[in-house]
């Protein structure tokens, strides 16, 4: 497949050039990213690898992801990739600040396509050409796009997430409400009740500001943001107490989603320059954000549901997981299975627990599924038998002593604020900068801690962080799940 999509690629960088369309070539390639095909597209790789949770189940119409070099903002722009990749656009939006060039208005690339070292990524010139007849301030400026990196920048992650795409490449000039509201207007009129349209924001947050300065104001940002106000957005960029360098296109963007309803807005990351480089006496802000309505397929932000189990399916994890373990403490081999069950082979995220005698012995888990499900526990036994931090390895003479519990995971969604969580039925996620802990469910029964207790013990034993943290939903980001758990005993 992937040598399928490389070759696409070619065939489509040679089509362009043979018809002499205008392909803007990169400009920050070999600086920002690197320029050879193979490293740039293992990075995006690694990079989305090293992300925490991240809902996939979201109808995401909005998105905002950082646009500096690689190494500082792609850890944090992973974050929306990932989430907007079950998704089915036709058109992507890009929208990005000049930098370089002031000018009235916007200024949209007609037709042709953008280059990256990943191949040409084609204009939706039907949806351009239309953009650009709906107003006098809306132009083609092509000294403006001359050594902008801000749309360049998102391609990449764009080509790695889905195979055919066509964007409409927008920068905008100075800070002007009321060319944010007819924008807005505009993509409104032109979208109708088209459902695979993506309004892709392309901004970093406050620039060269101390460590400490620097998240304070981003969480004042970040909070109009969630709010959808962009009358206290656009002017608290004004004021410079909050500070995006595309605060303007952010701003359409919330104009947007009041327009369309819009009412639902998730922070997946915010991090800053110093998380990365280590220096933060003058630092970069950067955030990772989706605005949706409903979830896939369905109508609303409720739990995820998961598929029942039926009691034979169940029985059959279970021999799994206990297999696996077995066979790998006695040959140091991970066994090949499979099975023809289908709903077994549906992709999910599941904790294997094992207790000896009654007592922790070990629990480890993938909370999103990256396999089909009986795969999953296989691995997560294994792991849980041999690499958990906090015990030895189990041993032979240990198996005859062991009983197994699995958890079949649902979709982790983000809460505002723990007043979301219910204690027993969610398990919770405490994630900040690199810091993340789980508790399952099932934790809050055993122990008969408060929800106050449950998540200072998640946040200090956990993620490593103060037992308080989670009180600041701006700082520590909080999402639940629910989990079918199951065991040998009953």
């Amino acid at each position: 497949m992937k040598q399928f999509i490389f070759l696409l690629m070619v065939l489509m960088v040679f089509s362009a050039q043979s018809r002499g369309e205008m392909i803007k070539e990169p400009n920050v390639a070999g600086g920002f990213y690197s320029a050879d095909p193979k490293e740039l597209s293992d990075s995006i790789d690694y990079l989305e690898a090293l992300t925490g949770p991240v809902p996939t189940d979201r109808k995401v119409e909005i998105a905002i992801a950082p646009h500096a070099g690689y190494p500082y903002s792609g850890p944090v722009a992973a974050y929306t990739y990932k989430a907007i990749a079950r998704n089915h656009y036709k058109t992507i939006v890009v929208i990005g600040p000049s930098h370089f060039f002031p000018f009235e208005g916007i200024s949209v690339w007609p037709r042709g396509g953008f280059k990256t070292p990943l191949g040409v990524v084609a204009i939706d010139e039907d949806f351009a050409q239309a953009l650009l007849k709906e107003n006098p301030k809306f132009q083609y400026l092509p000294q403006v796009f001359e050594r902008e990196h801000s749309i360049e920048v998102e391609l990449p992650f764009l080509q790695k997430t889905f195979v055919q795409l066509r964007i409409v490449p927008i920068l905008m000039g100075d800070p002007d409400p009321r060319v944010c509201r007819d924008l807005a207007a505009a993509l409104d009129k032109l979208i109708g009740t088209r459902d695979d349209v993506l309004i892709l924001i392309s901004s970093d947050m406050s620039h060269y500001y101390t460590y400490d300065v620097a998240n304070s104001m981003d969480a004042l940002t970040l909070q109009a943001i969630g709010e959808i106000d962009p009358k206290k957005f656009f002017e608290g960029n004004i004021s410079r107490k909050m500070e995006m360098c595309g605060f303007v296109p952010v701003t359409t963007a919330l104009l947007f989603a009041k327009m369309r309803g819009i009412k639902h807005v998730e922070v997946l990351k915010h991090a800053n320059s110093g998380d990365t480089s280590g220096d933060k006496s003058r630092v970069v802000g950067y955030s990772s954000v989706i605005f949706y309505s409903q979830l896939l397929g369905q109508g609303n932000a409720e739990d995820s549901q998961i598929n029942a189990l039926s009691p034979a399916e169940k029985k059959e994890l279970l021999k799994i997981a206990r297999h696996s373990i077995e066979s790998f403490v006695k040959t140091g081999q991970v066994p090949d299975i499979s099975t023809k069950d289908g709903r077994l082979n549906e992709t999910e995220g599941a904790f294997v627990t094992i207790t000896k005698h009654g007592v922790l012995r070990g629990c480890i888990g993938n909370i999103i599924g990256q396999e089909p499900l009986y795969k999953t526990v296989r691995d997560m036994a294994v792991a849980a038998a041999s690499q958990d931090p906090r015990f030895s390895p189990l041993s032979a003479t240990e198996l005859k002593d062991i009983d197994l519990e699995i958890s079949v995971l649902s979709k982790p969604r983000r809460v505002k604020d723990a007043s979301e969580i219910q204690l027993g039925k969610h398990g919770v996620i405490v994630s900040k900068d690199a810091h993340q802990g789980v508790f399952l469910p099932q934790v809050a029964k055993e122990t008969g801690w408060s929800k106050e207790e449950f998540l200072s013990q998640l946040c200090s034993q956990k993620a490593g962080l103060p037992p308080d943290a989670w009180r600041d939903p701006n700082s520590a980001l909080l999402y639940v799940f629910t989990a079918d758990v199951f065991a040998e005993k009953k």
